[in-house]
């Protein structure tokens, strides 16, 4: 008998098998893939280690999370500043002085706020007729934000790939975020930390799995593991919680990623990990070029060749890995029946991006799990 059979071995899975493993409980992780690590398993191609379900930038504020990765594997100085490519221009990301400048030619902060407010009038005054002060929608929300030409640019048509859906039919929370500086810095982050692990993230799945008992092409609904009770004491289930009880009021929306992933013959393709293009002429949301994740200076042309990904953003159908809640109205309804329903379960503890409905970066996933074990 085992402590806790764990469904999945991403994250959360992987961080809570290690920390309850070091408390002398005993585990079995399972999982349907071949392979270990859930959506942060990298394959090497080329000397090149490739995020195989897309870019994973590991960011966080918190110190103790930071220093339990970094225990366990350490990580490069890798920073996220993507570029996106509208139409053939580039402008760099987050939107900061660099972006402003190459949008308006501005080149101080004062000009380049007033500029912004000027964009921002019609829309705020578009919405005052209509009797309302706050953005009702992603579209408002990103007039607001940053005007009509930031947004048409490098917002509007960027987010429908994204989400298949007009900005207007989008909630304005999905960008209420979004950085927008006054200052000439890339980094896409605020946070203190940022880095990729070392030798690629399947060191840190090693690392946090050591010594736990594994097992890979091993689907809990179609395997022996369905009646856990005969091997465990309690289940962490990280899978879809629509279809952990059998699908009773309807299938959760998500939406997923697709990539074309392809090697090209010259040591740097375009420059960055990562361009986003912006507009709908271009089919992909966005071109990673992985190398630039762990080489850096003449290591990248130390190595020969690159490896690019494009990523196709698409509506998730039976068959497709899910990646992103949708989280409207219907599926937030349907996502708070199935929690009423997973609160019921005895023994049972769901966790993750996938049993919770709910977007999750890494870092926060890692501190939860380290929280509940404080």
């Amino acid at each position: 008998m085992y402590d806790f059979l764990i469904v999945g071995s991403g994250l959360f899975g992987a961080t809570f098998a290690h920390l309850a493993s070091k408390r002398g409980k005993k585990c079995l992780v399972i999982d349907k893939r071949p392979h270990l690590g859930g959506n942060v398993y990298c394959e090497k191609v080329e000397g090149i280690n490739v995020h195989k379900y897309g870019a994973h930038i590991f960011h966080t504020n918190n110190k103790v999370v930071w220093d339990f990765v970094n225990s366990l594997v350490p990580f490069n100085r890798y920073t996220n500043s993507p570029v996106a490519n509208y139409h053939g221009k580039l402008y760099n990301l987050p939107f900061n002085m660099n972006t402003f400048y190459q949008m308006w030619g501005v080149i101080t902060p004062e000009e380049a706020r007033a500029k912004i407010e000027e964009q921002k009038a019609d829309a705020v005054a578009k919405m005052k007729a209509d009797g309302v002060s706050e953005p009702r929608n992603l579209e408002e929300q990103g007039l607001c934000l940053v005007g009509k030409d930031i947004f048409e640019k490098l917002i509007k048509e960027y987010t429908e790939k994204q989400w298949g859906r007009p900005c207007s039919d989008l909630p304005a929370f999905i960008i209420k975020r979004l950085p927008v500086r006054f200052v000439f810095d890339n980094n896409y982050f605020n946070d203190a930390y940022q880095g990729i692990p070392m030798g690629s993230y399947n060191k840190l799945t090693e690392a946090l799995l050591n010594g736990v008992d594994c097992k890979t092409n091993t689907d809990f609904f179609n395997s022996e593991y369905k009646d856990w009770r005969k091997y465990a004491a309690q289940l962490v289930y990280t899978g879809p919680i629509d279809e952990y009880f059998g699908y009773q009021y309807g299938k959760l929306d998500w939406r997923t990623v697709s990539f074309k992933t392809r090697v090209v013959d010259t040591p740097n393709y375009q420059g960055n990990a990562v361009v986003n293009y912006t507009s709908h002429e271009v089919p992909y949301t966005r071109i990673i070029e992985h190398k630039h994740f762990e080489m850096f200076g003449q290591t990248l042309y130390d190595c020969p060749k690159t490896v690019l990904s494009e990523e196709y953003s698409t509506e998730y159908k039976d068959g497709m890995e899910p990646y992103y809640p949708v989280n409207d109205e219907k599926n937030n309804q349907l996502a708070e029946q199935y929690r009423l329903l997973a609160a019921q379960e005895r023994d049972v503890l769901f966790g993750g991006r996938l049993a919770e409905y709910k977007y999750y970066d890494m870092a926060p996933i890692v501190e939860k799990v380290l929280n509940m074990f404080q």
